[in-house]
C-alpha cells in the first residue's frame, strides 16, 4: 500500500482503489453508482461499488501514469 490512501466520497475514473480487500480499478460512474473492475482484468467482469463512500484510493490515475504503470 503507498501513502497516498485516503478515503473519498467519489474516486475518479482510472484510479485504483481498495473495496474492503478487493483491489479495484474504477472504470465509470453512472448516476453516482461508481463501477469497478480487477486491475489487470482487461475487458473482465465490472460491478457497482457497495459502497463509494467506503472506498480507498490506493493510487490516482495520474500517479499510476507518472510511475508508468498506464
Amino acid at each position: 500500500m503507498t501513502g497516498t490512501e485516503t478515503e473519498t466520497g467519489t474516486p475518479s475514473v482510472g484510479d485504483e482503489v481498495m473495496e474492503g480487500k478487493t483491489r479495484a480499478v474504477v472504470t465509470d460512474v453512472r448516476g453516482g453508482v461508481v463501477w469497478l473492475r480487477l486491475p489487470h482484468g482487461g475487458t473482465g467482469t465490472e460491478w457497482p461499488a457497495e459502497d463509494p463512500k467506503r472506498l480507498t484510493v490506493r493510487r490516482t490515475r495520474d500517479e499510476m501514469i507518472r510511475a508508468g504503470d498506464l
